[in-house]
């Protein structure tokens, strides 16, 4: 199983907002978004990122507009979702799932690009999603106009998966694909019902953590960045506890890769490269 991440878009943030201690200085965030070539599965995608229709779609309400306008995401036009899949020599058909980590902005903009897919995700945050008014959506970060109109069709919940008990060297959730491969881990804190996905079949057990944190560094060092960072937790006061169980998992010799770290790693593609991929 090969598993790939792509840029969609930089956002610029201070580092003192998003590291405890940090200074002054812009940090260059990242917006991954993942790919998985699956045994069985096909290609998968993890997230859609930052596409065109957070930014500028005709069907952005007053406040995504607002919130684009707020933090300014500068579009990756060579790591859109769309390109990426070009490259790889696959069409946006071919894409038959795409796992749904959690429901903002980031990282469901582009799903109404594909037609064809179910949608694996939390269908508990999901149904607290439709019985929310659109200013408690607001709230929670989540613009329901970026939803494909059959997404509640489409949604192949969580729930319906049978679950993995953790033990000494992977940690527990739900099994996506009923082989091992892929399992969901419970993150809370960032967002409702933000999942991580645990990659248990390779050399080094990787765990894709998502927005656990913002950088690698305020994870392993434990320097959570505090108020008024916290104010868009979903849930801030898990923030500490899940961070813990990385710090964890990373010190039993798992690999944890975030969504937003600057620093590129040995599952990012680069497109301008000519070897990439």
């Amino acid at each position: 199983m090969k598993i790939v991440f792509a840029n969609s878009a930089w956002v610029n943030a201070a580092e003192r907002l998003i590291l405890r201690g940090g200074s002054w200085r812009s940090v260059r965030l990242r917006v991954r978004y993942g790919l998985i070539f699956h045994p069985s599965e096909g290609p998968v995608l993890i997230d859609t990122g930052y596409t065109p229709e957070a930014l500028t779609g005709e069907r952005r309400g007053r406040m995504l507009r607002l919130y684009g306008a707020l933090l300014k995401p500068e579009l990756n036009a060579a790591e859109q979702v769309l390109p990426v899949l070009k490259h790889f020599g696959l069409s946006q058909d071919e894409i038959r799932t795409v796992i749904v980590t959690h429901f903002h902005a980031d990282h469901i903009s582009g799903l109404s690009l594909f037609p064809k897919a179910r949608f694996i995700a939390s269908d508990a945050a999901w149904a607290r999603v439709k019985a929310r008014t659109p200013r408690q959506n607001w709230r929670h970060g989540v613009f329901v106009e970026l939803f494909p109109p059959d997404f509640d069709a489409r949604l192949d919940g969580l729930s319906s998966k049978p679950r993995i008990e953790a033990r000494d060297d992977v940690l527990g959730g739900a099994d996506l694909f009923g082989d091992g491969s892929v399992i969901a881990v419970d993150l809370p804190g960032h967002a409702d019902g933000q999942f991580g996905l645990l990659f248990a079949g390779l050399e080094r057990h990787l765990l894709y953590a998502v927005d656990v944190q913002w950088l690698l560094t305020a994870l392993i060092e434990s320097r959570t960045p505090g108020f008024p960072a916290t104010l868009i937790a979903e849930d801030a006061r898990a923030i500490e506890p899940t961070s813990a169980m990385l710090r964890r998992f990373v010190a039993a010799g798992g690999d944890v890769m975030l969504c937003h770290d600057p620093a590129p790693t040995s599952y990012d593609v680069t497109l301008s490269d000519p070897e990439a991929g």
